[in-house]
């Protein structure tokens, strides 16, 4: 993903989304987020989980807007 992309981003994305930014595949991205271990701060909102996506342009060097 783009520098532009990233920062359009909304408040939270799908950990498909951050595991591509950051550039992990989808099932150890979801298994990482199932474990708590995932590198930023995740939300599970019933079975669904959401990466905050200010963490995610953190980890990633970028300050969000």
């Amino acid at each position: 993903m783009s520098q532009d992309e990233l920062l359009a981003l909304p408040t939270t994305v799908s950990v498909e989304t951050a595991a591509r930014a950051i550039g992990l595949g989808r099932t150890r991205a979801y298994q990482l987020a199932r474990q708590g271990q995932f590198p930023c701060k995740v939300i599970r909102i019933g079975a669904s989980y959401r990466v905050v996506t200010a963490d995610l342009l953190r980890l990633l060097g970028l300050e969000p807007n």
